[in-house]
């Protein structure tokens, strides 16, 4: 277990950081150009849809070791 939460660890901060700058590019780009409401409703679809992708990951890591 103690081996897939380190492999599990890194690979969620190395996801982690492409999806950041993903969300820097994608919110540097037309967004800047939308209403408030629109942009507001946008920062914050970006800062929770990370979570998705890592979910089954999140699941394997927290998958106890069979005995």
């Amino acid at each position: 277990m103690r081996t897939r939460k380190l492999v599990g660890t890194i690979v969620m901060l190395v996801f982690i950081g492409f999806y950041v700058l993903f969300a820097m590019a994608a919110a540097e780009g037309t967004i800047t150009r939308a209403p408030k409401l629109l942009q507001t409703v946008f920062y914050i679809v970006l800062g929770l849809v990370w979570i998705l992708p890592l979910l089954p990951l999140i699941r394997w890591m927290g998958k106890p070791d069979k005995t």
